[in-house]
């Protein structure tokens, strides 16, 4: 096709279509170099997310209320070095409401939050009623449905089943 021919189909001439093109090529590499980092890093963590596989259920969250922050201290740092748990955080300062022996009562306690397996709940209720100081300790739990891959797999890590 002459440059005539193609001036009178309204196509632009070959060198400027040649051009346009080199730009847009430089531009889409350009571009694609910054976005390499962000695109690496969300194609990591989409990874890592979808070939950690996860029962839900095998790990749990448990609940214990202790009278004051020694108490607490010192339940966590056992909890932990016995390996019956990966990680209790302490929650200070709540306030409890509930009734004992007939009447109701109100105190001020602090809250155990332990991220344990699911097989280690029985062994550290035990441990919990052998070294707690209420005569009736709390130990609740909930099994953990879904979570974080990487943070349940450091939960199974540190505790051992």
């Amino acid at each position: 096709m002459s440059l005539v021919q193609a001036m009178q189909l309204g196509l632009p001439p070959a060198d400027n279509v040649k051009g346009t093109l080199l730009k847009a090529f430089f531009v889409t590499v350009f571009l694609s170099v910054l976005m390499l980092p962000l695109l690496r890093t969300v194609g990591l963590r989409a990874f890592s997310m979808a070939t950690e596989a996860y029962s839900s259920g095998t790990h749990s969250a448990a609940f214990v209320t202790c009278p004051n922050d020694t108490v607490a201290k010192e339940l966590a740092r056992g909890i932990v070095e016995k390996k019956l748990a990966a990680c209790v955080n302490i929650v200070p300062k709540i306030t409890s409401v509930y009734e004992w022996q007939g009447k109701i009562e109100e105190g001020s306690e602090v809250l155990l939050m332990i991220k344990t397996r699911t097989t280690k709940i029985s062994a550290l209720a035990e441990f919990v009623r052998s070294n707690h100081p209420y005569e009736v300790a709390e130990v609740i739990s909930v099994p953990i449905d879904q979570g974080n891959p990487p943070y349940l797999k450091w939960i199974g890590d540190v505790v051992p089943e």
